[in-house]
């Protein structure tokens, strides 16, 4: 008590001659503390909960492409019983400061997949069974937003910041294909004025480091015969997007991905005998150039240091009287300054989307075409790369999208990071871990609606057809034809929050295989 007194008299008393400044000031100062308090205690928390029930059976070798796809890296095998678990605590609403804490874990059985893998004693292979973890992380992670700005900490899922996650085949550069890596990464949450222009020009964009931690999958899939494996890397991403005022009928969005794997411990072997193993470091010069391209040295490019690739991006947006919108949308990849350049002819992803307003039998659809087959030539020369050649001419070519010499591909545990139409190392059950098919052409299309308030739809189909890679062609181009019909039904009433799904998929072809299966999830989601 008697320190209280005493605290109240320093906050009140400081003498006759300021005793009425000082007391306003004091009472200003305990305005104000109270003022910060009832923020505090006026302040959203909240926390919110999920848990599935998950199974799918099939034949075939994996799981369908359209189940696989887009999906965190959750699904791959024909056969599995998963069940999920997630939370999230938010504290919202304290002076424009947000704060979310999130976990999420998955369990279970899934059947396996034969893998040739090398066997140096016998000199053979010896075929073994691979299936998926029994309990594994999916997220876990803090994120903090002020205004419209945000930094994550931990692993995430994600999805594109550029198409549709839920229509579209996915996005070129950084998916939400693949299980989250854990790192930190900050941006802005949404686009947000540039000062000076009127709102007329917004900017949104991020940057992200990430370590990659799939030793043990490549490890366990891996022939140890020829080629090599890599494992360690960092990974870095950013983007930047301005669009312009997107209250007008009509805006445009312009801008680039980039993404860099750098660092990592690749070992080679040949005919099952380890020929070389090369460590590649990851210290701040080799963060700055991820960020900013620089010269490398071994365990990185040739002349820039880890494997750079990225999108340049374009998307129209038209918006119709009714409030619905029609959006057209072009995808350019990259591997080096030919791509850059655009050298690489017609190749990108060309999308058309449109999306409504009104609930009903179509609340949204997305066609796509996607063409890979120029990689800026079929040929790369130097002049450079060979000391004293007599042959000066110079041919930028062979871009071979998603393969680095030093990297096992674009991908994690064996899933694309990019777009999910590649054949990645997942189907390369002879355990070699590189990307085979990425010299393709092909399509997409999906449609979403209700056929009541309560019951949803999403129907997909595609095909594709490969030719092999720049440098590896096939001697006869193979091809998949895709499908996927879903339900939903969301129960309200006494059972709110309570879900059920079912799925209907698979893949017919020379290029992933034929695959069948049938998906059944029943989820609930609430909120303390």
């Amino acid at each position: 008590m008697r320190k209280r007194i005493a605290i109240y008299r320093r906050l009140f008393h400081r003498g006759d001659a300021h005793r009425g400044s000082g007391i306003a000031r004091r009472v200003a100062m305990l305005a104000g503390a109270c003022a910060c308090a009832v923020v505090v205690f006026a302040a959203e928390h909240s926390t919110s909960y999920g848990a599935s029930l998950i199974t799918n059976v099939g034949n075939g070798d994996f799981a369908p492409s359209y189940i696989m796809a887009n999906n965190g890296g959750v699904f791959t095998q024909p056969n599995s019983l998963l069940a999920r678990a997630q939370m999230e605590y938010a504290l919202t609403d304290v002076g424009r400061f947000s704060f979310y804490i999130g976990g999420d874990v998955i369990g279970g059985g899934s059947s396996a997949t034969k893998y040739g893998l090398y066997d140096v004693a016998a000199g053979k292979n010896n075929y073994r069974d691979v299936s998926a973890s029994k309990v594994w992380l999916q997220q876990l992670y803090g994120t903090a937003e002020y205004r419209n700005v945000f930094l994550t900490l931990g692993m995430r899922e994600r999805g594109s910041v550029f198409v549709n996650q839920e229509l579209s085949s996915g996005d070129m550069c950084l998916s939400g294909n693949t299980r989250p890596m854990p790192g930190v990464a900050a941006g802005f949450i949404d686009f947000c004025n540039i000062p000076l222009t009127g709102g007329w020009v917004q900017i949104c964009g991020e940057l992200g480091y990430f370590k990659a931690l799939d030793s043990k999958w490549l490890e366990n899939h891996y022939n140890y015969r020829n080629y090599n494996i890599t494992t360690g890397y960092v990974f870095h991403y950013k983007y930047l997007h301005l669009r312009t005022n997107p209250s007008k009928p009509f805006s445009l969005t312009i801008g680039m991905q980039s993404a860099c794997q750098i660092g990592g411990k690749s070992i080679t072997y040949f005919n099952g005998a380890k020929l070389s193993e090369v460590s590649a470091k990851v210290g701040v010069k080799q963060l700055l150039k991820a960020f900013v391209p620089g010269s490398g040295g071994s365990g990185g490019d040739t002349y820039y240091e880890g494997n750079h690739l990225g999108t340049w991006d374009v998307m129209g947006r038209y918006r119709l009287a009714s409030g619905d919108e029609v959006k057209v949308y072009y995808q350019s990849p990259w591997e080096d300054g030919s791509g850059i350049g655009k050298l690489n002819g017609f190749d990108g992803l060309y999308g058309i989307e449109y999306m409504s307003t009104r609930q009903g039998i179509i609340d949204g659809a997305v066609i796509e075409y996607i063409d890979l087959m120029n990689q800026s030539g079929p040929i790369h020369w130097a002049p450079g790369d060979f000391a004293g050649t007599p042959m000066q001419g110079e041919a930028t070519g062979a871009d071979d999208y998603y393969n680095n010499y030093f990297y096992n591909g674009y991908q994690y545990n064996g899933l694309s990071l990019g777009t999910p139409l590649i054949r990645t190392a997942i189907y390369n059950t002879d355990g070699y871990l590189r990307i085979t098919d990425n010299r393709l052409r092909g399509f997409h299309a999906a449609v979403t609606g209700h056929l009541t308030p309560d019951v949803k739809y999403v129907a997909k189909i595609g095909y594709r057809r490969s030719h092999g890679t720049p440098l590896v062609p096939l001697i006869k181009s193979r091809s998949a034809t895709s499908m996927l019909i879903e339900g939903s039904y969301n129960c309200t009433g006494k059972l709110e929050g309570l879900t059920v799904k079912g799925q209907v998929a698979g893949d017919f072809g020379s290029l992933l295989g034929n695959n069948f299966g049938v998906m059944v999830a029943v989820s609930y989601n609430g909120l303390f």
